[in-house]
């Protein structure tokens, strides 16, 4: 991969940054567990994953969406039987969501700093989801002062792309995207025009999966760390 046109670096926040869908799992199977008097665990993983389909269009994603639809589900599938102290106790895991610590994954934090300091680079955060939720997640980190630019979106598809290199006022061939979502980031990134580095995380959203790609512009890393090799920067 030729970096020598590379302006700008956007990352993706959740699941590259920080862990996210790992503290939602917590809580989902929390939900599994509650329905079993109804349905099996992945009975109960399907419904709410149908949930979530349905509701994308018109909740987005965040917590808030992530909250309605684990409480539909679970008055659907128990056929509004489940105990409203239940329901009750699932709203309030829900919210915990909210206050994730945002702990910088391994050398993120150390890799960040070094990239911040090139002259030549800005450094942008590029994440989608709830604008409040988004912002005090990016807060939390304390990764926020490395960043130039923040932008936080409904959605990242090609569309959100191009609308973030008109923003910046770069060609598409001068960013490159690091993320985890093929889906989000890596593919509408390609499709533009720009770079991209994918750095797998061990859960995915099931919302999130595609499958694998192999692009030119393409590279793919175990951990955070190597992106200094990519810019000869280690």
């Amino acid at each position: 991969m030729n970096t020598n046109k590379i302006r700008f670096i956007a990352f993706d926040a959740d699941d590259t940054l920080w862990d996210c869908q790992g503290h939602f799992e917590v809580v989902m199977q929390r939900l599994y567990d509650e329905l079993t008097p109804w349905v099996d665990r992945e009975t109960a993983a399907l419904e709410l994953f149908s949930t979530e389909r349905k509701n994308m269009p018109l909740l987005g994603y965040g917590v808030k969406a992530f909250t309605l639809s684990m409480l539909e589900t679970a008055m659907r599938v128990s056929r509004c039987q489940m105990p409203a102290a239940t329901i009750n106790d699932i709203l309030k895991q829900c919210y915990t969501l909210l206050q994730l610590p945002c702990t910088p994954l391994p050398e993120v934090e150390q890799t960040l700093d070094v990239l911040s300091r090139q002259d030549h680079l800005q450094l942008v955060a590029f994440t989608k989801g709830e604008l409040l939720d988004q912002e005090a997640k990016l807060q939390r980190s304390g990764l926020l002062h490395y960043f130039d630019h923040v932008e936080i979106t409904s959605d990242k598809g090609e569309p959100e792309f191009l609308a973030l290199c008109q923003k910046l006022q770069a060609q598409p061939e001068e960013m490159l995207m690091v993320g985890n979502s093929l889906k989000s980031d890596i593919a509408p990134a390609l499709a533009i025009g720009c770079l991209a580095v994918y750095i797998p995380f061990h859960v995915t959203w099931q919302l999130e999966h595609q499958e694998q790609i192999e692009h030119e512009r393409m590279a793919e890393i175990t951990h955070f760390g190597q992106l200094l090799e990519i810019f000869g920067l280690q």
